[in-house]
């Protein structure tokens, strides 16, 4: 198990403890996360799962691809040099401890 960390525009932080494996998108609407809507499910066409990603976890991720750099184009929220489709976070053993701010809206 790893723990991650989403906190909210108002700094309130929901600890998850999940299993290493699918995304940090999945993870979140199985908790039933405030903040993460994901309308697509996961499939790349909206950015309703938007967040920042917070040091040292933003550089230790693979750079998003061309797709997910697209649909950031869409975000709701201001987009950040550490903003990310957290349907496109793959959880790892190496994301323990994970920490992802939430944007004030993905609408």
């Amino acid at each position: 198990m790893i723990k991650i960390h989403l906190v909210a525009p108002d700094g309130a932080e929901t600890a998850l403890e999940v299993k290493p494996a699918g995304s940090l998108m999945e993870a979140a609407v199985k908790h039933n996360v405030d903040g993460i809507a994901a309308d697509c499910g996961g499939l790349l066409t909206c950015a309703t799962c938007h967040v920042y990603v917070r040091e040292p976890f933003a550089a230790q991720l693979p750079p998003p691809g061309p797709d997910e750099l697209g649909m950031l184009e869409f975000a709701a929220a201001e987009r950040r040099p550490n903003s990310r489709l957290s349907c496109q976070v793959e959880l790892t053993a190496a994301l323990d401890g994970l920490t992802v701010d939430l944007p004030p809206t993905q609408y």
